[in-house]
Protein backbone atom coordinates (compact mmCIF):
# COMPACT_ATOMS: atom_id res chain seq x y z
CA UNK A 1 0.00 0.00 0.00
CA UNK A 2 1.10 3.53 -0.62
CA UNK A 3 1.47 6.24 1.98
CA UNK A 4 -1.00 9.09 1.73
CA UNK A 5 0.92 12.09 0.37
CA UNK A 6 -0.60 15.54 0.38
CA UNK A 7 0.24 18.85 -1.27
CA UNK A 8 1.19 21.94 0.68
CA UNK A 9 -1.37 24.69 0.00
CA UNK A 10 -0.13 27.37 2.42
CA UNK A 11 1.46 28.08 5.80
CA UNK A 12 0.79 29.71 9.13
CA UNK A 13 2.70 30.25 12.36
CA UNK A 14 1.66 28.32 15.45
CA UNK A 15 1.52 29.82 18.96
CA UNK A 16 5.23 29.00 19.49
CA UNK A 17 6.33 30.73 16.28
CA UNK A 18 6.93 27.51 14.32
CA UNK A 19 5.85 27.20 10.69
CA UNK A 20 2.96 24.85 9.95
CA UNK A 21 2.18 23.62 6.44
CA UNK A 22 -1.49 23.60 5.47
CA UNK A 23 -2.18 20.49 3.39
CA UNK A 24 -4.81 19.89 0.71
CA UNK A 25 -6.36 17.20 2.93
CA UNK A 26 -7.16 19.97 5.47
CA UNK A 27 -4.65 18.66 8.03
CA UNK A 28 -1.76 20.81 9.25
CA UNK A 29 1.82 19.64 9.68
CA UNK A 30 4.81 21.36 11.29
CA UNK A 31 7.70 22.13 8.94
CA UNK A 32 10.25 23.26 11.51
CA UNK A 33 13.81 24.27 10.77
CA UNK A 34 15.57 22.74 13.79
CA UNK A 35 19.20 21.88 12.90
CA UNK A 36 20.73 19.34 13.04
CA UNK A 37 17.53 17.27 13.35
CA UNK A 38 15.30 19.02 10.81
CA UNK A 39 16.92 21.00 8.01
CA UNK A 40 14.30 23.20 6.43
CA UNK A 41 16.00 26.55 5.89
CA UNK A 42 13.42 27.30 3.21
CA UNK A 43 10.79 27.84 5.93
CA UNK A 44 12.61 30.94 7.15
CA UNK A 45 11.71 33.26 4.25
CA UNK A 46 8.47 34.04 2.42
CA UNK A 47 10.19 33.19 -0.89
CA UNK A 48 11.40 29.84 0.47
CA UNK A 49 7.95 28.88 1.71
CA UNK A 50 6.31 30.01 -1.54
CA UNK A 51 8.73 27.85 -3.53
CA UNK A 52 7.50 24.78 -1.65
CA UNK A 53 3.76 25.30 -2.13
CA UNK A 54 2.62 22.22 -4.02
CA UNK A 55 5.35 19.99 -2.56
CA UNK A 56 4.18 16.63 -1.21
CA UNK A 57 4.33 15.58 2.46
CA UNK A 58 3.30 12.24 3.91
CA UNK A 59 0.21 12.79 6.05
CA UNK A 60 0.17 10.31 8.93
CA UNK A 61 -3.29 11.53 10.00
CA UNK A 62 -4.73 10.57 6.60
CA UNK A 63 -2.98 7.18 6.91
CA UNK A 64 -5.03 6.74 10.12
CA UNK A 65 -8.20 8.29 8.59
CA UNK A 66 -8.39 10.92 11.35
CA UNK A 67 -10.75 13.80 10.64
CA UNK A 68 -9.08 17.21 10.72
CA UNK A 69 -10.34 19.85 13.13
CA UNK A 70 -12.49 22.75 12.02
CA UNK A 71 -14.67 21.09 9.38
CA UNK A 72 -18.30 21.81 8.59
CA UNK A 73 -20.95 19.50 7.19
CA UNK A 74 -21.51 20.30 3.50
CA UNK A 75 -24.07 17.62 2.63
CA UNK A 76 -25.32 14.11 3.39
CA UNK A 77 -25.85 11.34 0.84
CA UNK A 78 -28.35 8.62 1.67
CA UNK A 79 -29.64 7.03 3.71
CA UNK A 80 -29.48 3.82 1.74
CA UNK A 81 -30.16 0.20 2.60
CA UNK A 82 -28.51 -2.96 1.30
CA UNK A 83 -30.72 -2.85 -1.82
CA UNK A 84 -30.32 0.84 -2.61
CA UNK A 85 -26.61 1.39 -1.88
CA UNK A 86 -25.22 2.72 -5.19
CA UNK A 87 -23.09 0.17 -7.02
CA UNK A 88 -20.25 2.69 -7.27
CA UNK A 89 -19.83 2.53 -3.48
CA UNK A 90 -19.14 -1.21 -3.75
CA UNK A 91 -16.21 -0.55 -6.12
CA UNK A 92 -13.05 1.43 -5.47
CA UNK A 93 -13.86 5.14 -5.58
CA UNK A 94 -12.62 8.41 -4.05
CA UNK A 95 -13.91 11.32 -2.01
CA UNK A 96 -13.02 14.62 -3.73
CA UNK A 97 -9.92 16.57 -2.72
CA UNK A 98 -10.37 18.94 0.23
CA UNK A 99 -13.51 17.00 1.23
CA UNK A 100 -13.80 14.32 3.91
CA UNK A 101 -16.40 11.57 3.93
CA UNK A 102 -17.82 10.08 7.12
CA UNK A 103 -19.59 6.75 6.68
CA UNK A 104 -22.35 6.51 9.29
CA UNK A 105 -24.17 3.24 9.92
CA UNK A 106 -27.73 3.70 11.16
CA UNK A 107 -28.70 -0.01 11.37
CA UNK A 108 -26.90 -3.27 10.68
CA UNK A 109 -23.25 -3.24 9.65
CA UNK A 110 -21.03 -2.71 6.63
CA UNK A 111 -17.39 -3.38 5.92
CA UNK A 112 -15.22 -0.60 4.52
CA UNK A 113 -11.73 -0.99 3.09
CA UNK A 114 -9.47 2.05 2.67
CA UNK A 115 -6.20 1.86 0.73
CA UNK A 116 -4.12 3.65 3.36
CA UNK A 117 -0.75 2.50 4.72
CA UNK A 118 -1.38 0.24 6.51
CA UNK A 119 -4.78 -0.51 4.97
CA UNK A 120 -7.87 0.14 7.05
CA UNK A 121 -10.33 -2.75 6.76
CA UNK A 122 -13.07 -2.50 9.39
CA UNK A 123 -16.66 -3.46 10.01
CA UNK A 124 -18.74 -0.46 11.03
CA UNK A 125 -21.84 -1.30 13.10
CA UNK A 126 -24.99 0.66 13.89
CA UNK A 127 -24.19 3.85 15.77
CA UNK A 128 -20.58 3.92 14.53
CA UNK A 129 -18.86 5.98 11.86
CA UNK A 130 -15.68 5.73 9.78
CA UNK A 131 -13.94 8.82 8.40
CA UNK A 132 -12.83 8.62 4.76
CA UNK A 133 -9.88 10.80 3.67
CA UNK A 134 -10.03 12.70 0.38
CA UNK A 135 -8.46 11.01 -2.61
CA UNK A 136 -7.99 7.61 -0.91
CA UNK A 137 -9.45 4.64 -2.82
CA UNK A 138 -12.03 2.75 -0.75
CA UNK A 139 -15.03 0.48 -1.17
CA UNK A 140 -17.90 -0.99 0.83
CA UNK A 141 -18.83 -4.63 1.34
CA UNK A 142 -22.37 -5.20 2.58
CA UNK A 143 -22.22 -7.65 5.51
CA UNK A 144 -25.84 -7.69 6.73
CA UNK A 145 -29.01 -5.79 6.11
CA UNK A 146 -27.83 -2.24 6.61
CA UNK A 147 -28.94 1.37 6.59
CA UNK A 148 -26.14 3.86 6.05
CA UNK A 149 -25.39 7.39 4.98
CA UNK A 150 -22.27 9.32 4.03
CA UNK A 151 -21.69 12.82 5.35
CA UNK A 152 -19.31 15.12 3.47
CA UNK A 153 -17.24 17.70 5.35
CA UNK A 154 -15.27 20.67 4.06
CA UNK A 155 -13.14 23.41 5.60
CA UNK A 156 -15.22 25.68 7.85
Amino acid sequence: MRRVNRSITGYHLDDDGDWVAELDCLHNQHVRHNPPFQLREWTQTPEGRAAHVGDQLDCPWCDLAELPEGLRLARTAGPWNESTVPGALRRAHLVAQSTWGNLTVIAGEVRITLETAPPIDVTVAAGQAQPIPPGVPHHLTIVDPVTLAVEFYVKA
